[in-house]
């Protein structure tokens, strides 16, 4: 995914994922439009992020290997059910210790360990959290992970890991799905794709955390200091399993099976490259380096402690579990 930047050695200086995301974030910075431009450019925006970035991992699937990619057998799963599980307690638990309140800590706690922001927002009304929680939590997460898309590559060598290893590491830790594929791919297709399958299975995990929070949780009908009544969403299968994982997983398979001709390929993963790039770019967009001011000093110590919790225990449990 090289849009033709400089090259070193004959490898991209800046992948074009990360120079996507830089761009956007830049221009956000330096131009940030308001009133009637702003609302005009939003949509657009948003649609290109969340739905493009949809369909492209959608048709990711259709170049994937799925028995390369599962040859780590019943290991990767459970790895990907022990980090979700340690991570959740273990941020919960550092939030709390750092002065957090609880519903802010649980927040920060799903968005870290299972999928950024989509966690959060899929939390918040079951657990009836405040807005400036919800805002809290979502504001430095999208910072920082945009810092690990940039960083977490510098690890592959000092750990040792292989492309296999790498992609298990950014799948387990990246906290969205456009973050895990900018990390991902630059290193190696095969990085790109196992973080990605590992990412997704990650994200079925919000299934059951919403679940248990639902159980745990007793609502009240209204938004703590907000006096509103809360609706109760409807059960949807696509609120827990989105369409684009059961898409992506259902062109693999067709992908194993021969179903799908080697000449459709190479195309297919073209077009799903180009439409990743311009999510990226979407996302940095999104991101908002402004809003580290408006968090406070607990929130963005759980947050990157939270970061160093979970790069640890995808670690260990890729040496411990025999993932190769």
């Amino acid at each position: 995914m090289a849009l033709g930047e400089e090259r070193l050695l004959g490898h991209p200086v800046i992948e074009a994922l990360v120079l996507a995301i830089l761009l956007g974030m830049i221009i956000r910075t330096v131009w940030a439009p308001t009133g009637h431009a702003a609302e005009r450019i939003k949509p657009g925006v948003g649609f290109t992020a969340k739905q493009i970035l949809e369909v492209a991992v959608c048709l990711l699937g259709a170049s994937v290997d799925l028995a390369q990619l599962l040859k780590a057998g019943p290991a990767l799963g459970v790895g990907i059910v022990l980090l979700v599980v340690l991570g959740l307690s273990g941020s919960y638990l550092l939030g709390r210790t750092l002065g957090l309140p609880h519903k802010l800590a649980v927040l920060v706690a799903c968005g870290n360990s299972i999928c950024g922001n989509s966690a959060i927002a899929a939390v918040a009304p079951v657990i009836e959290a405040e807005p400036e929680h919800v805002a809290s939590a979502i504001a430095f997460t999208a910072i920082l992970g945009v810092v690990v898309v940039i960083g977490l590559p510098l690890l592959v060598r000092p750990l040792g890991l292989s492309f296999y290893q790498y992609g298990v590491l950014a799948g387990l830790t990246v906290y969205a799905v456009p973050q895990v594929l900018a990390a991902a791919f630059p290193v190696s297709v095969l990085s790109g794709q196992v973080g990605t399958l590992v990412k997704l299975v990650r994200v079925l995990m919000l299934g059951p955390v919403v679940f248990y929070f639902a159980l745990r949780h007793r609502p009240t009908g209204h938004t703590a200091g907000q006096g509103h009544a809360v609706t109760t969403p409807r059960f949807s299968i696509t609120r827990f399993v989105p369409w684009f994982i059961i898409g992506f997983l259902a062109l693999a398979a067709l992908r194993s099976f021969g179903a799908i001709p080697l000449a459709a390929v190479t195309p297919t993963r073209v077009i799903s490259g180009w439409l990743t790039v311009a999510a990226m770019a979407a996302l940095g967009l999104g991101v908002d380096l402004k809003a580290i001011k408006s968090v406070g000093r607990p929130v963005i110590m759980t947050v990157t402690g939270s970061l160093m919790l979970l790069l640890v225990l995808a670690v260990g449990l890729i040496h411990v579990l025999k993932i190769r």
